[in-house]
Order: C-alpha cells, then sequence, then structure tokens
C-alpha cells in the first residue's frame, strides 16, 4: 500500500519542517497551494523550493489543487460549508483531477507529502485531496514538526 503524508507549516520554521520531511524519509513534496507565497519567511515557493532541493527533497507546486480565493476567504471566515462547496468544485474540475491522477502516479513511486499552510489538516483542503487519495489505496499520515524542531 503506498502512503501519502501531509504537513502544514502554520507557525512553523523552515528547518522544522525540512527536519520533519527528512526524518519522515520524504523524497517529493507535493505544494498544493494556489498562490505559493507567504509572508512567513522561506515558504515562498522560489526560496521553499530551492532549500527543500538543498536538503535533498524534490519540490513540485501543484496549483490546480489548490484553494481559490474564494475559498481561502470562506475559510478564514469559518464558513466550512462555502469552504468545501467551492474546494469541491475547484477539485472536481478537469485541470484539478488532470493535476490529482498525475499526483497520483506521483506519489505511487516515491515518498511523498502535500503541504498546504494550515497546521491542524482537519480545517484544510489537503485533507480533501488526502481522503481522495486513500478512497484510490494509500494511507495517509498526517506529519507535525517534531518537538526538537521547535
Amino acid at each position: 500500500m503506498s502512503e501519502i503524508a501531509t504537513i502544514g507549516y502554520e507557525n512553523q520554521t523552515l528547518a522544522g519542517v525540512i527536519g520533519t520531511l527528512k526524518d519522515a524519509g520524504i523524497d517529493l513534496l507535493i505544494d498544493i497551494r494556489d498562490a505559493p507565497i507567504s509572508r512567513k519567511p522561506g515558504f515562498s515557493k522560489k526560496m521553499f523550493g530551492a532549500s527543500l532541493e538543498e536538503a535533498g527533497i524534490r519540490y513540485w507546486h501543484v496549483r490546480a489543487l489548490g484553494t481559490p480565493k474564494p475559498g481561502r476567504d470562506a475559510a478564514r471566515r469559518g464558513d466550512k460549508a462555502a469552504f468545501h462547496a467551492i474546494y469541491d468544485k475547484q477539485f472536481n474540475s478537469e485541470d484539478a483531477q488532470l493535476a490529482f491522477a498525475e499526483v497520483l502516479h506521483a506519489a505511487r513511486n516515491t515518498r511523498a507529502c502535500l503541504l498546504c499552510y494550515e497546521e491542524d489538516h482537519s480545517k484544510c483542503h489537503r485533507d480533501i485531496v488526502a481522503n481522495a487519495m486513500a478512497e484510490r489505496g494509500f494511507r495517509v499520515k498526517h506529519l507535525h514538526v517534531a518537538p526538537r524542531f521547535l
């Protein structure tokens, strides 16, 4: 059985996230943010990707699996119903389903991890993607930054 890991970087440091990924044996980080920019130092696409590559972890941004801005706004408001409706529409789009098929293929052949911002996976669309992968035979493991990195 293949495994997919997930991780959120909210309240974390770059060193903590990378250390946790390395400890988990992750070879491929799949960034499923719609907009891979961050106010947190080191987590914007170019710098994050370069830091991961330097640590021996491949970086892949898959925008089609990200949450569009209206969905992020709904999540910030705490409107779970609107968030889920918006993300379900996005996830079921042709572009997202093609990207999802590519992610499934890649994750079957390497130790992969889905990344987004939220620390709690249950409040993040990466949980929806991971659950869809579980329906296709993947075991899901939600990573948390190890205390030694805090």
